[in-house]
């Protein structure tokens, strides 16, 4: 359960990201909107991944730190391409597939 907690986390950790480049790309009213979403997400990704480090089956915090920043990570580089137009290069897929590599070797070294 705490695996599935530490992922949804880190898709929070995405969608703070996303909200945070939507705000910087808005005015007025709209930016707000955005800025609210940031302030959730957020604390919806630091109370999960509180969460997920806690209890009997708790992961370990390096573990869970890597993992939710991994995953934070290749949500903002997928993000950047479909929503905000960034450039598809072969290195930079190499980079976030060696990326996701390493957070699945870290969950199958990881209790």
């Amino acid at each position: 359960m705490n695996w599935i907690l530490l992922i949804i986390a880190g898709l929070f950790e995405t969608g703070f990201a996303i909200c945070l480049g939507k705000a910087q790309q808005s005015e007025g009213k709209e930016s707000i909107y955005w800025w609210i979403g940031f302030v959730a997400c957020l604390f919806i990704s630091m109370f999960l991944m509180y969460k997920s480090i806690s209890g009997e089956t708790a992961i370990p915090i390096g573990t869970a730190y890597a993992v939710w920043t991994g995953i934070g990570a290749v949500g903002g580089v997928i993000a950047g391409i479909f929503i905000f137009k960034e450039p598809v290069i072969f290195w930079r897929m190499f980079f976030v597939f060696t990326l996701i590599a390493s957070v699945i070797g870290l969950k199958f070294v990881s209790q």
